[in-house]
Protein backbone atom coordinates (compact mmCIF):
# COMPACT_ATOMS: atom_id res chain seq x y z
CA UNK A 1 0.00 0.00 0.00
CA UNK A 2 2.79 2.35 0.67
CA UNK A 3 4.47 1.76 -2.52
CA UNK A 4 1.40 2.60 -4.39
CA UNK A 5 0.52 5.38 -3.13
CA UNK A 6 4.13 6.67 -3.50
CA UNK A 7 4.14 5.63 -6.92
CA UNK A 8 0.54 7.37 -6.94
CA UNK A 9 2.16 10.54 -5.84
CA UNK A 10 4.74 11.10 -9.12
CA UNK A 11 2.16 10.14 -11.27
CA UNK A 12 -0.07 12.78 -10.43
CA UNK A 13 2.10 15.40 -9.75
CA UNK A 14 3.77 17.90 -12.40
CA UNK A 15 7.53 18.41 -12.02
CA UNK A 16 5.85 21.92 -12.45
CA UNK A 17 3.56 21.52 -9.47
CA UNK A 18 6.68 19.40 -7.21
CA UNK A 19 9.47 22.01 -8.16
CA UNK A 20 6.63 24.98 -6.65
CA UNK A 21 6.35 22.79 -3.78
CA UNK A 22 9.47 22.57 -3.02
CA UNK A 23 9.76 26.24 -3.23
CA UNK A 24 7.48 27.30 -1.45
CA UNK A 25 9.14 25.07 1.51
CA UNK A 26 12.65 26.40 1.30
CA UNK A 27 10.76 29.93 1.92
CA UNK A 28 10.26 28.42 5.18
CA UNK A 29 12.84 26.18 6.27
CA UNK A 30 16.51 25.47 6.32
CA UNK A 31 16.03 21.67 5.67
CA UNK A 32 18.32 20.30 3.18
CA UNK A 33 17.53 17.42 0.81
CA UNK A 34 14.09 18.43 0.97
CA UNK A 35 12.85 16.21 -2.08
CA UNK A 36 13.95 13.08 -0.33
CA UNK A 37 12.39 13.80 3.16
CA UNK A 38 9.25 14.58 1.07
CA UNK A 39 9.32 10.84 -0.84
CA UNK A 40 10.44 9.34 2.53
CA UNK A 41 7.14 10.85 4.14
CA UNK A 42 5.10 9.48 1.00
CA UNK A 43 6.02 6.01 1.83
CA UNK A 44 6.32 5.94 5.65
CA UNK A 45 2.82 8.19 6.37
CA UNK A 46 1.76 8.18 3.06
CA UNK A 47 1.46 11.69 2.72
CA UNK A 48 0.93 13.53 -0.47
CA UNK A 49 3.75 16.05 -1.87
CA UNK A 50 1.26 18.92 -0.97
CA UNK A 51 0.37 17.49 2.60
CA UNK A 52 4.14 17.96 3.71
CA UNK A 53 3.54 21.46 2.74
CA UNK A 54 0.08 21.57 4.02
CA UNK A 55 1.28 20.28 7.23
CA UNK A 56 4.43 21.83 7.58
CA UNK A 57 6.01 18.38 7.71
CA UNK A 58 9.61 19.68 7.48
CA UNK A 59 8.76 21.33 11.37
CA UNK A 60 8.09 17.87 12.73
CA UNK A 61 10.12 15.32 14.21
CA UNK A 62 9.39 11.40 13.42
CA UNK A 63 6.96 11.15 16.52
CA UNK A 64 5.12 13.95 15.47
CA UNK A 65 4.50 13.46 11.48
CA UNK A 66 2.80 9.88 12.87
CA UNK A 67 -0.20 11.99 14.49
CA UNK A 68 -1.10 14.01 11.07
CA UNK A 69 -3.85 12.76 8.82
CA UNK A 70 -2.50 12.61 5.33
CA UNK A 71 -4.25 11.66 2.42
CA UNK A 72 -3.11 8.27 1.81
CA UNK A 73 -4.19 7.64 5.66
CA UNK A 74 -7.83 9.50 4.77
CA UNK A 75 -7.80 7.11 1.70
CA UNK A 76 -7.74 4.32 4.24
CA UNK A 77 -10.30 5.40 6.44
CA UNK A 78 -12.73 6.32 3.50
CA UNK A 79 -11.66 2.64 1.93
CA UNK A 80 -12.57 0.92 5.64
CA UNK A 81 -15.83 3.08 6.65
CA UNK A 82 -17.37 4.16 3.32
CA UNK A 83 -19.11 1.83 1.06
CA UNK A 84 -18.86 3.17 -2.55
CA UNK A 85 -21.87 2.09 -3.53
CA UNK A 86 -23.80 4.59 -1.47
CA UNK A 87 -21.43 7.23 -2.34
CA UNK A 88 -23.86 8.54 -4.92
CA UNK A 89 -26.35 10.04 -2.11
CA UNK A 90 -23.91 12.26 -0.73
CA UNK A 91 -22.08 13.34 -3.58
CA UNK A 92 -25.40 14.10 -6.51
CA UNK A 93 -26.68 17.17 -4.70
CA UNK A 94 -30.79 16.02 -6.00
CA UNK A 95 -30.26 12.64 -4.54
CA UNK A 96 -28.46 13.84 -1.12
CA UNK A 97 -31.55 16.87 -0.64
CA UNK A 98 -34.29 13.72 -1.11
CA UNK A 99 -32.22 11.21 1.62
CA UNK A 100 -31.56 14.20 4.02
CA UNK A 101 -34.74 16.60 3.31
CA UNK A 102 -36.03 16.94 6.68
CA UNK A 103 -32.39 18.14 7.87
CA UNK A 104 -32.31 20.46 4.92
CA UNK A 105 -35.25 23.15 6.54
CA UNK A 106 -35.44 24.64 2.84
CA UNK A 107 -37.03 24.44 0.15
CA UNK A 108 -35.65 22.62 -3.28
CA UNK A 109 -36.32 21.50 -6.46
CA UNK A 110 -34.49 19.12 -8.21
CA UNK A 111 -33.20 19.53 -11.96
CA UNK A 112 -35.42 18.80 -15.08
CA UNK A 113 -38.56 20.68 -13.41
CA UNK A 114 -41.73 21.77 -15.16
CA UNK A 115 -42.81 24.92 -15.87
CA UNK A 116 -45.29 24.35 -13.20
CA UNK A 117 -42.84 23.00 -10.88
CA UNK A 118 -40.72 26.26 -11.03
CA UNK A 119 -43.65 28.76 -10.80
CA UNK A 120 -44.91 27.00 -7.68
CA UNK A 121 -41.29 26.37 -6.57
CA UNK A 122 -40.72 30.57 -6.62
CA UNK A 123 -43.70 32.01 -4.77
CA UNK A 124 -42.95 33.86 -2.72
CA UNK A 125 -38.94 34.02 -3.21
CA UNK A 126 -37.07 37.33 -4.91
CA UNK A 127 -33.71 35.51 -4.92
CA UNK A 128 -32.58 31.75 -5.62
CA UNK A 129 -29.50 29.54 -5.71
CA UNK A 130 -28.48 27.63 -8.50
CA UNK A 131 -26.47 24.47 -7.90
CA UNK A 132 -24.81 22.34 -10.40
CA UNK A 133 -25.66 18.80 -9.54
CA UNK A 134 -21.81 17.30 -9.29
CA UNK A 135 -20.48 20.80 -8.47
CA UNK A 136 -17.40 20.70 -6.14
CA UNK A 137 -15.86 23.35 -3.98
CA UNK A 138 -18.64 25.91 -4.98
CA UNK A 139 -17.68 25.45 -8.49
CA UNK A 140 -20.55 26.92 -10.53
CA UNK A 141 -22.85 27.76 -8.02
CA UNK A 142 -25.10 31.16 -8.58
CA UNK A 143 -27.10 33.22 -7.34
CA UNK A 144 -30.59 34.13 -9.67
CA UNK A 145 -33.00 36.59 -9.43
CA UNK A 146 -36.51 35.21 -9.77
CA UNK A 147 -37.20 37.23 -12.49
CA UNK A 148 -34.90 34.96 -14.63
CA UNK A 149 -35.23 32.90 -17.46
CA UNK A 150 -34.27 30.22 -15.12
CA UNK A 151 -36.49 27.45 -16.73
CA UNK A 152 -34.50 27.63 -20.18
CA UNK A 153 -31.14 28.82 -18.24
CA UNK A 154 -30.86 26.50 -15.49
CA UNK A 155 -33.57 23.40 -15.82
CA UNK A 156 -30.36 21.00 -15.62
CA UNK A 157 -29.44 22.58 -12.16
CA UNK A 158 -30.55 21.79 -8.27
CA UNK A 159 -32.53 25.23 -7.02
CA UNK A 160 -32.32 26.22 -3.75
CA UNK A 161 -34.46 28.37 -1.40
CA UNK A 162 -31.58 31.11 -0.30
CA UNK A 163 -31.10 30.17 3.71
CA UNK A 164 -31.34 33.58 5.72
CA UNK A 165 -28.28 33.61 7.70
CA UNK A 166 -27.78 34.26 11.53
CA UNK A 167 -27.28 37.68 12.71
CA UNK A 168 -23.62 36.99 14.00
CA UNK A 169 -22.06 35.22 11.49
CA UNK A 170 -23.39 37.82 8.87
CA UNK A 171 -21.35 40.42 11.08
CA UNK A 172 -18.43 38.19 10.56
CA UNK A 173 -19.05 38.18 6.62
CA UNK A 174 -22.16 38.76 4.93
CA UNK A 175 -21.75 38.16 1.22
CA UNK A 176 -21.70 34.37 1.80
CA UNK A 177 -23.08 31.73 4.05
CA UNK A 178 -20.31 30.95 6.59
CA UNK A 179 -20.60 27.45 7.33
CA UNK A 180 -19.28 24.61 9.41
CA UNK A 181 -17.22 22.10 8.11
CA UNK A 182 -18.85 18.90 11.02
CA UNK A 183 -16.90 15.70 10.79
CA UNK A 184 -18.57 12.60 11.78
CA UNK A 185 -18.30 9.04 12.47
CA UNK A 186 -21.16 5.94 13.26
CA UNK A 187 -20.07 2.82 14.74
CA UNK A 188 -22.93 1.23 13.90
CA UNK A 189 -24.31 2.52 17.87
CA UNK A 190 -23.22 5.58 18.64
CA UNK A 191 -22.30 8.89 16.56
CA UNK A 192 -19.32 11.21 17.20
CA UNK A 193 -17.95 14.39 16.47
CA UNK A 194 -14.54 14.64 15.51
CA UNK A 195 -13.93 17.86 14.94
CA UNK A 196 -15.36 21.19 13.43
CA UNK A 197 -13.96 23.97 11.39
CA UNK A 198 -15.50 27.31 10.43
CA UNK A 199 -15.53 28.35 6.42
CA UNK A 200 -15.75 31.85 6.07
CA UNK A 201 -15.89 33.74 2.90
CA UNK A 202 -13.52 36.49 1.66
CA UNK A 203 -14.57 38.62 -1.48
CA UNK A 204 -16.75 36.14 -3.00
CA UNK A 205 -20.61 34.27 -2.43
CA UNK A 206 -19.26 31.09 -1.42
CA UNK A 207 -17.03 30.21 1.70
CA UNK A 208 -15.31 27.41 -0.02
CA UNK A 209 -11.25 27.52 0.87
CA UNK A 210 -11.12 26.60 -3.42
CA UNK A 211 -13.13 29.22 -4.17
CA UNK A 212 -11.35 32.50 -1.82
CA UNK A 213 -12.53 31.52 0.91
CA UNK A 214 -10.46 30.53 4.83
CA UNK A 215 -11.11 28.42 7.43
CA UNK A 216 -10.37 28.33 10.96
CA UNK A 217 -10.48 25.44 13.94
CA UNK A 218 -13.21 25.27 16.59
CA UNK A 219 -13.19 23.86 20.14
CA UNK A 220 -15.66 21.37 21.46
CA UNK A 221 -17.53 24.51 22.55
CA UNK A 222 -17.89 25.97 18.75
CA UNK A 223 -15.43 28.65 19.87
CA UNK A 224 -12.74 29.69 16.90
CA UNK A 225 -9.27 28.63 18.44
CA UNK A 226 -6.86 29.17 15.66
CA UNK A 227 -6.59 32.34 13.33
CA UNK A 228 -8.04 32.16 9.71
CA UNK A 229 -6.30 30.84 7.05
CA UNK A 230 -6.90 30.72 3.27
CA UNK A 231 -5.15 28.40 0.59
CA UNK A 232 -2.45 31.19 -0.38
CA UNK A 233 -1.26 30.74 3.37
CA UNK A 234 -2.52 34.31 4.35
CA UNK A 235 -3.58 34.26 7.85
CA UNK A 236 -6.21 36.37 9.61
CA UNK A 237 -6.92 37.40 13.12
CA UNK A 238 -9.64 39.54 12.38
CA UNK A 239 -11.62 39.60 8.81
CA UNK A 240 -9.94 42.18 6.06
CA UNK A 241 -13.49 43.03 4.99
CA UNK A 242 -15.66 43.11 7.50
CA UNK A 243 -12.79 44.08 10.33
CA UNK A 244 -14.83 41.48 12.92
CA UNK A 245 -12.81 39.44 15.47
CA UNK A 246 -11.95 35.56 14.13
CA UNK A 247 -10.21 34.57 16.94
CA UNK A 248 -12.46 33.57 19.69
CA UNK A 249 -15.15 33.90 17.99
CA UNK A 250 -18.36 31.95 19.52
CA UNK A 251 -20.54 29.84 16.08
CA UNK A 252 -23.88 30.37 17.54
CA UNK A 253 -26.25 27.57 18.11
CA UNK A 254 -23.44 25.06 17.93
CA UNK A 255 -24.87 22.68 20.65
CA UNK A 256 -27.84 22.46 18.38
CA UNK A 257 -26.09 21.76 14.93
CA UNK A 258 -23.73 19.21 16.49
CA UNK A 259 -27.00 17.30 17.65
CA UNK A 260 -28.36 17.30 13.99
CA UNK A 261 -25.64 15.96 12.20
CA UNK A 262 -24.93 12.83 14.75
CA UNK A 263 -28.64 12.33 14.69
CA UNK A 264 -28.27 12.58 10.50
CA UNK A 265 -25.29 10.61 10.45
CA UNK A 266 -27.03 7.66 11.77
CA UNK A 267 -29.51 8.00 9.19
CA UNK A 268 -26.97 6.22 6.06
CA UNK A 269 -25.15 3.31 7.81
CA UNK A 270 -23.29 2.59 4.87
CA UNK A 271 -21.53 5.77 4.98
CA UNK A 272 -20.03 6.35 8.54
CA UNK A 273 -17.58 9.15 7.74
CA UNK A 274 -18.87 11.93 6.88
CA UNK A 275 -18.35 15.68 6.08
CA UNK A 276 -21.18 18.00 6.83
CA UNK A 277 -21.31 21.45 5.80
CA UNK A 278 -23.83 23.18 8.07
CA UNK A 279 -25.18 26.78 8.16
CA UNK A 280 -26.92 28.79 11.23
CA UNK A 281 -29.85 30.18 9.96
CA UNK A 282 -31.63 32.70 11.66
CA UNK A 283 -34.22 29.62 12.17
CA UNK A 284 -31.68 27.18 13.89
CA UNK A 285 -28.87 24.76 11.81
CA UNK A 286 -29.63 23.22 8.60
CA UNK A 287 -27.65 21.19 6.89
CA UNK A 288 -25.96 21.96 2.90
CA UNK A 289 -24.90 18.80 2.32
CA UNK A 290 -22.27 16.07 3.10
CA UNK A 291 -19.32 14.42 1.57
CA UNK A 292 -18.69 10.97 1.47
CA UNK A 293 -14.84 11.76 0.93
CA UNK A 294 -14.17 13.89 3.90
CA UNK A 295 -11.52 16.56 3.56
CA UNK A 296 -8.15 16.58 5.68
CA UNK A 297 -8.30 19.71 8.19
CA UNK A 298 -5.99 19.84 10.91
CA UNK A 299 -4.00 22.59 12.92
CA UNK A 300 -0.67 23.32 11.51
CA UNK A 301 2.10 22.84 13.34
CA UNK A 302 2.29 26.35 13.59
CA UNK A 303 -0.51 27.15 15.76
CA UNK A 304 -0.15 24.09 18.47
CA UNK A 305 2.25 23.83 21.23
CA UNK A 306 2.49 20.22 20.88
CA UNK A 307 2.73 19.92 17.14
CA UNK A 308 0.35 16.63 17.15
CA UNK A 309 -2.10 16.06 14.88
CA UNK A 310 -5.67 14.68 14.50
CA UNK A 311 -4.85 11.17 13.92
CA UNK A 312 -4.50 9.65 17.56
CA UNK A 313 -8.17 11.04 18.21
CA UNK A 314 -9.76 9.41 15.18
CA UNK A 315 -7.82 6.09 15.66
CA UNK A 316 -9.35 6.30 19.18
CA UNK A 317 -13.18 6.95 18.38
CA UNK A 318 -12.70 4.80 15.43
CA UNK A 319 -10.63 1.83 17.26
CA UNK A 320 -8.49 1.64 14.26
CA UNK A 321 -4.62 1.72 13.88
CA UNK A 322 -3.11 3.21 10.58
Amino acid sequence: MKIKFLLKSFRVTTIKTLYNTIKKVKKQSTKKFIIFDMIACAFKYQAAFSDYLEFEFYLLNTKQRKTYLTNGKNNQLVKMFNNKKYWHILDNKNEFNDYFKKYLKRDYLNPNFTKEQLSIFLKGKSKIIAKPINGVGGKGIKILDAKEDIFNKYNNHLLEEVISQHPQLSKLYNQSINSIRMFTFFDGKNSYLLQSILKIGNGNFVDNFSSGGMYAFLNEEGVVITPAIDKNDNIYGVHPISKKQILNFQVPQFEQAKKLVLKATKELEEIKYIGWDVAISKDGPCIIEGNSFPGIFQIKPRFSKDKIGILPKYEKIMKIKL
